[in-house]
């Protein structure tokens, strides 16, 4: 059967978006017809820079555009739930980039409007659809450490820009939405969902969280710890640590280097891993939902469940005491 590709639109021309236009145009089960942005200009310059044939000067434009299927929205946080909800509504399913709130109410809400339409709504954390990420899954249901006693990760990398959306408090920026996020996605595949989490923060100039530190405990005693940081050097780690040897991955967000170090017993044996690019697997991963080829790796319960987590965290740094979920 030949496979009718989706058509594809992008909401906002963040920088994100360079990392998702080549897979996207690669695929051939994605057809990336059009993007919008606040303005004409903006758009015919942006479409032309990427060969992306339709140009629209507003967001509610590319939503009526009766050729595009589905869309990638990559405006800021806070404009996550919104347009997915407009975009549902509009007969559009959505790939929404992470986090798609930190309020699980109103993450429920944009599923809600999504069911309600009949349409597919996916957030969008890259790393899940990656091998490295579905072997370490597969080595831990394997039992090739023993039980699970402990998860720890990392995220960090330096930015001092105040003016950079990543940074600015009014659009949710700091370091726990913006990469602390993926350590809260790691630590929940490996050891499920927390019961009690207690976070600190460090707030910067920008008046937005430039370091932030989280201990969780799970079901059974499992416990875990994470740090994430907007002034920091560059760090990624992550690692599931057991009663018999550890799993280690030393680029778990990324995935460039497809590498799982198996410690135990004094030795260290490592499992390699086919590169594949993230990004073009979630875009085809939610295409194929679309056709009815398959189901979307990851759905409602994991995003409300990942904003509950970072809505206690942010209760508990703010209350400087633990939070049971």
């Amino acid at each position: 059967m030949t496979y009718d590709p989706v058509r594809w639109g992008i909401i906002s021309t963040a920088d994100i978006n360079r990392l998702v236009i080549p897979p996207a145009q690669a695929s051939p089960k994605v057809d990336l017809v059009g993007v919008a942005s606040r303005t004409q200009e903006r758009a015919d310059s942006y479409a032309a820079e990427w060969g992306i044939p339709r140009a629209h000067g507003s967001y509610e434009a590319l939503l009526e555009d009766p050729e595009i299927e589905a869309v990638y929205i990559s405006l800021p946080n806070t404009m996550h739930c919104e347009w997915s909800i407009r975009a549902a509504e509009a007969g559009k399913h959505v790939l929404c980039e992470k986090p798609i709130d930190s309020n699980p109410a109103k993450v429920a809400e944009a599923f809600d409007a999504a069911d309600r339409a009949g349409k597919l709504l996916m957030e969008a954390f890259m790393w899940r659809h990656n091998p490295q990420t579905k072997r370490l899954r597969q080595l831990l249901d394997e039992g090739a450490i023993g039980e699970l006693r402990l998860v720890r990760s990392c995220f960090s990398y330096g930015l001092y820009d105040k003016d950079n959306i990543r940074l600015r408090p009014d659009v949710e920026g700091g370091a726990l939405m913006d990469v602390g996020c993926y350590c809260i996605s790691g630590s929940r595949l490996v050891a499920g969902e927390p019961e009690l989490v207690y976070g600190q923060q460090w707030t910067g100039a920008s008046g937005t969280d430039w370091m932030f530190t989280a201990s969780l405990r799970f079901p059974g005693d499992v416990l875990g710890q994470f740090d994430c940081s907007t002034a920091m050097p560059e760090r990624d780690e992550l690692e599931a640590i057991g009663s018999e040897g550890s799993l280690f991955v030393d680029d778990p967000w990324h995935c460039h280097r497809p590498v799982i170090e198996l410690r135990h017993d004094g030795a260290v044996e490592r499992i390699e891993v086919e590169p594949a690019n993230s990004y073009g697997l979630e875009l085809e991963n939610l295409s194929d939902a679309i056709r009815g080829e398959g189901e979307p790796l990851l759905g409602r319960d994991d995003a409300v469940a990942q904003a509950r987590v970072i809505d206690g965290l942010f209760r508990s740094a703010s209350s400087r005491a633990a939070v049971e979920l």
